[in-house]
């Protein structure tokens, strides 16, 4: 779409955006998306990152990849590329190369010196415990520490001095003057640079002081030229100080901030701390388990870009709460999926069945998706030794039952009609195989004189490959995890969130690639692992979903 061209699904901020279009306040549009390297990024960033790059590139616009690496004791180069890596997968490409907050370090310190010259700024040696104190409550005014006003001279040479390394980690801080007495508690004299000895992943011990989020993401959003500063809606008590310090330091562009809400997607969490806790206490296998709701996650689990990018258009952007059940995000990638991934036949319960009456062994040739022909075909064998899934057979079936038992007819997928004639058990009373016949008449035609309602899928015995099928479920049993304060959100930890079986495929599946998608027919959604699966080897499926949502309907 052009500049002007609406979308078709609109918001707030796509209205200002072409009102600012139309009115010629801006002639083309420059977002970004700022994420610090400290972890991996989850769902909510994927909403984050399809709303910057999206409205970029709908609107023929910019959106620059920065990192805010400001606090270098979290930050890694792991991290830095997991996050590029995250953002191509999901199908968007960055202006020009990435930048980093420390890019600026030079100007930002610059900026400060500005500051402090011109009486906005103020080396302050109070304890940490201390600047609580004089920093007041919502209810009452903070009161002007003793160093407030010190001197410019003073200043600048305290300053220059914290930056050469003459003083201890917290000795001091430098803080913006503004007011100790604004109800927005942000404005309250704020700090802008700390004193920090960490190595840090671009600039080394180059530097000991380090500046604070707040004074750097604003600075370094002028100095990109960015126009349409988006972010979420806790930041929004902090816009009176992104344009404070702009207002006050010379530099030509002043970009505008707006806010949106954040996403909370129930049944999952996404605070970055909590999501490194499961790591490091190996409740998870790491950050791309495929039940983390990380995007190298969901992205192991099987899910689609295309399908992430379709759940953020449909939970929207607003200033509203922004709380979606996790079934809204499965149903998006199940609707992508149905057109995408062929179809082929899989037992992840086996039970043995036998035909006495089987003639020699057959092949026939079956689409791998009814309605996309361009998936193309396989041929699925036939034989005297079949498998179909333990859960498809009744001694005593129940009212309504459409599957095998007894003397029943089923039709076998893409074969003959056949009917069970035995069923052997074991010393426990088990069903371990089933004695069956077929119907040689049925091949691709319905038999004569009867009805047969109930379809089952099946694998021929000698020609199915063992797999490793790991069966994924909801990370948590609650809704909201952390929503309760009595307890952790690891007692909500679902026991049957992995379960590991021993299955068999097609051998269609056998050269398969990592991150090759298929429906198996009538269980679920899957994936090759793009980790452990091993193509004409090791055979691993990750379920990404099942075919309907169990959990609504529970």
């Amino acid at each position: 779409m052009n500049s002007l061209t609406p979308s078709p699904v609109s918001n707030f901020i796509r209205n200002i955006i072409e009102d600012d279009l139309g009115s010629g306040k801006h002639s083309s549009i420059q977002t970004r998306f700022p994420p610090e390297p400290n972890g991996y990024l989850h769902v909510g960033h994927a909403k984050s990152i399809c709303l910057n790059f999206g409205l970029a590139k709908d609107y023929s616009g910019l959106c620059n990849l920065r990192f805010d690496d400001t606090n270098p004791e979290k930050e890694s180069e792991e991290y830095a590329q997991s996050i590029q890596d995250d953002v191509r997968w999901l199908g968007f490409q960055w202006n020009g190369d990435v930048r980093w907050a420390s890019d600026y370090f030079d100007a930002l310190y610059d900026f400060a010196v500005e500051l402090i010259n011109k009486g906005l700024a103020y080396v302050d040696d109070l304890s940490p415990e201390q600047m609580r104190e004089y920093r007041g409550t919502l209810k009452e005014p903070g009161r002007n520490s003793p160093n407030r006003d010190r001197p410019v001279a003073e200043n600048l040479d305290l300053f220059a001095r914290m930056k050469a390394g003459e003083f201890a980690d917290g000795a001091m801080v430098l803080r913006a003057k503004i007011d100790m007495a604004s109800p927005n508690m942000n404005l309250r004299d704020p700090a802008i640079y700390r004193i920090r000895r960490a190595h840090h992943i671009r600039t080394g011990d180059k530097w000991c002081i380090y500046p604070m989020y707040d004074y750097t993401h604003c600075i370094s959003d002028a100095l990109e030229g960015i126009t349409h500063s988006i972010c979420t809606l806790e930041f929004e008590d902090h816009r009176p100080l992104y344009d404070w310090v702009l207002d006050n330091i010379t530099i030509p562009c002043h970009p505008r901030q707006y806010e949106f809400s954040r996403l909370e997607l129930q049944y999952t969490i996404t605070s970055k701390r909590k999501l490194l806790q499961l790591v490091n206490e190996k409740k998870v296998s790491g950050w791309d388990d495929p039940r983390m709701p990380t995007i190298s996650g969901m992205r192991r689990r099987g899910y689609t870009p295309e399908g992430i990018r379709e759940f953020a258009k449909r939970i929207g952007v607003s200033k509203s709460a922004n709380n979606v059940d996790l079934a809204v995000l499965e149903g998006a990638i199940r609707e992508d999926l149905e057109l995408r991934a062929p179809r082929v036949m899989a037992i992840i319960n086996p039970l043995k069945v036998t035909i006495t009456n089987a003639e020699g062994a057959l092949t026939r040739a079956a689409d791998f998706h009814p309605n996309v022909p361009e998936l193309g075909s396989r041929e699925v064998p036939f034989s005297s030794e079949l498998l179909i899934e333990a859960d498809d057979f009744a001694e005593v079936p129940p009212p309504g039952w459409k599957r095998l038992t007894l003397g029943g007819e089923i039709r076998l997928r893409h074969s003959y009609v056949m009917r069970c004639d035995e069923a052997i058990k074991d010393e426990s009373g088990k069903v371990v195989e089933l004695k069956c016949s077929i119907d040689h008449d049925t091949l691709g035609k319905n038999p004569e004189g009867r009805k047969v309602k109930g379809v089952i899928h099946f694998l021929s015995r000698p020609h199915a490959l063992p797999a490793e099928i790991r069966l994924y479920d909801r990370l948590f049993t609650v809704a909201e995890p952390d929503g309760d304060k009595e307890q952790s959100f690891l007692d909500f930890i679902n026991p049957d969130s992995l379960t590991v079986v021993q299955g068999w495929v097609e051998a269609a599946v056998q050269d398969a690639a990592p991150e090759t998608r298929y429906q198996f027919e009538r269980l679920g959604y899957f994936v090759t692992d793009r980790r452990d699966h091993q193509p004409g080897g090791k055979l691993v499926f990750n379920r990404t979903v099942t075919l309907r949502d169990g959990w609504t309907k529970g």
